[in-house]
């Protein structure tokens, strides 16, 4: 055995080092990081469309759409139920149509059958896991008698790989994805629900010493396997897999989220640590079902379910066959529109979020993690698990309790910061216990002060749709008037910021001088962190969006500006200044010492010189 002893004096440092043994979180298209839409099982293709629709209709962007087991002719992965799903090209172009993707569901269980092609070429090329006297081991799961592929095999991950290939999965196209469920191997008829531990795999390994490695094996074949058919076909696309059983380093092939829960308060509670427990353990694209699988949630608890997971890394809502339909517009105008404002608020944040992905990729910290992990020196912070941080700059307090009137948040402590309410825009210092009143409209979310989140506004069908639109800046200041941030953008679907260095990777600062006369906004080129290992990638990219920054909302100035103007071309910009009100319980919003919002827009088109990829600054007179 060997042992490794990860030291730092930050958790990032230890973040960096396991990821350096077990690999860091692959980079998701940006559809994957979005809102998914899944129910075992949306029927037939009919009602797919239907649903489709009525997301049209209420106007609530999502970008994916699952099909569970039903959809297959008789549980054969890699077939379609002839009655129900006979055109699935024209469905699932029907969907990509709309921006939008699908994902199968692909188990590890082969139906025993010889007429299903799966399961003969597997037999016949010793592909599949034996029992303790060498022959093909026999189970059951969803397709009755079954036989389970040995991903141990290099080989036999080869061969599972070629299954996705659009001349043998027939149906499939480049907007198919896939989700690898039961692969712990989940086994209804073994010991403890899985295999026999005598079981016999590659290279006579028993199922003993590989069972908590196989469904990590299984998800790397199957995201090779999505990665290659696109190879073939010229496309270099990157891959989506969600899988239920996970490794150390499973973060390399896809998403991973916590299995069959129930809609529950209980669990709606539970799954925050959870997520937050996995992330610091390199799993970090993980989320846990919306509503929950089992049973039926009332409208609140489906509010409160959707409002919390708007904020984690992987944003899917599913529920079990036996359970009533649940999809937003099935309770009521009120609850419509808070679910819909929820799923809005993510698609708002998915700059930032995919930013965070990114960074993720090559220094292993956790898209969601535990306020200790930017706060060590805040001893308040290490036994807090109900609340959680969204990269550095969000603070997310789910509320996770029926009927809850009000929420205890803890501010972490760092000198010279505050931290501003996302919706009333209060500041507060940090370092305090605050005691706020909710209600059913949002959870609490604070922004830190010094930080600047990119965000896009302009709400679209999905996130393919909002590929070229304009950014919005919120900018929150600290005590000495600064705050920075970072934006990442590629093409969101390709391999090309890695083979090509087509990426844009930007940093924005806002400075105030000593006297607070003036402030500057700078955006600059960041060089890809790892330029220096990687000859491949281009330093500072080549990417050229033509994403411009559509406003610059400021908050922690108290004076009033008298000229902003972009420096390059000395252009004076529009700008104005919202004062807020000075008391709560006046409607509108508030601040309780800083009674002005800086918003800088493009109501006069000033901005359009301001594009992302450009080096530009604006110089704000006091």
């Amino acid at each position: 055995m060997i042992s490794f002893f990860l030291t730092g004096s930050r958790p990032k440092d230890i973040f960096r080092q396991f990821s350096s043994l077990v690999g860091t979180q692959a980079l998701p298209p940006t559809f994957a990081i979005s809102y998914h839409q899944c129910r075992w099982n949306y029927v037939d293709i009919q009602d797919v469309e239907k649903v489709n629709a009525n997301f049209e209709l209420h106007n609530i962007p999502y970008d994916v759409i699952w099909l569970d087991i039903e959809h297959t002719n008789g549980k054969r992965y890699f077939t379609w139920d002839d009655k129900n799903f006979g055109n699935p090209t024209k469905m699932i172009d029907h969907i990509a149509s709309f921006g939008r993707k699908m994902v199968t569901i692909v188990d590890p269980h082969i139906k025993r059958d010889s007429g299903y092609y799966v399961h003969s070429d597997g037999e016949s090329l010793g592909y599949l896991v034996k029992d303790h006297n060498g022959e093909s081991y026999k189970g059951h799961c969803w397709p009755g008698e079954s036989t389970w592929v040995d991903y141990m095999n290099p080989d036999a991950r080869k061969w599972w790989g070629e299954q996705f290939q659009y001349k043998k999965y027939v149906g499939s196209t480049q907007d198919l994805f896939v989700w690898n469920d039961m692969n712990e191997p989940s086994v209804f008829s073994g010991p403890e629900v899985t295999m026999q531990k005598n079981n016999i795999h590659y290279s006579g390994w028993e199922h003993r010493d590989v069972h908590n490695i196989y469904g990590s094996m299984m998800q790397r074949s199957t995201s090779e396997g999505l990665v290659a058919r696109n190879t073939y076909n010229n496309k270099n696309l990157r891959s989506f897999v969600l899988a239920r059983a996970f490794f150390a380093g499973s973060q390399r092939w896809g998403a991973i989220w916590t299995g069959d829960n129930k809609a529950d308060w209980g669990h709606l509670k539970v799954a925050q640590p959870m997520l937050l427990s996995c992330g610091i353990g390199g799993i970090t694209f993980i989320g846990a079902d919306v509503g929950g699988f089992f049973g039926n949630p009332d409208s609140e608890l489906l509010i409160r379910w959707y409002q919390a997971a708007a904020y984690q890394p992987f944003f899917r809502a599913h529920a079990h066959i036996d359970s009533k339909r649940r999809e937003p517009w099935l309770f009521g105008e009120e609850a419509l529109a808070h679910i819909r404002n929820a799923i809005v608020g993510r698609y708002a944040i998915l700059p930032y979020i995919y930013t965070l992905f990114y960074e993720s990729s090559f220094d292993g910290t956790p898209v969601m993690r535990p306020l200790f992990v930017e706060y060590p020196e805040d001893t308040h912070t290490y036994a807090i698990q109900d609340s959680f941080l969204l990269g550095s700059d969000l603070l997310v307090t789910p509320v996770t309790s029926e009927g809850a009137k009000s929420a205890s948040i803890y501010l972490p402590k760092r000198e010279g910061e505050f931290w501003y309410d996302q919706n009333t825009y209060e500041k507060y210092e940090s370092g305090q216990t605050i005691t706020m009143t909710t209600t059913l409209s949002h959870i609490p979310v604070f922004q830190r002060g010094g930080s600047i989140v990119p965000k896009k506004l302009r709400v679209r069908r999905s996130s393919t749709q909002m590929e070229r639109d304009p950014f919005t800046l919120f900018v929150r200041l600290d005590k000495k008037g600064f705050a920075i941030g970072r934006i990442y953008i590629d093409d969101g679907k390709s391999f090309d910021f890695q083979r090509e260095g087509l990426y844009a990777y930007r940093q924005i600062v806002f400075t105030t001088n000593q006297d607070r006369s003036q402030a500057i906004i700078n955006s600059s080129s960041i060089n890809h962190p790892l330029a220096q290992s990687l000859s491949q990638v281009k330093v500072g990219g080549n990417y050229q969006p033509i994403n411009t920054i559509e406003r610059i909302q400021v908050i922690g100035e108290s004076t009033k500006p008298t000229s902003v103007k972009l420096q390059s071309t000395g252009s004076a910009l529009y700008f104005t200044v919202e004062e807020k009100a000075s008391s709560k319980g006046t409607g509108g919003f508030f601040s309780s010492s800083e009674k002005e919002v800086l918003t800088i827009t493009t109501i006069k088109k000033p901005l359009q010189d301001a594009k992302l990829v450009d080096d530009w600054s604006i110089v704000i007179n006091y």
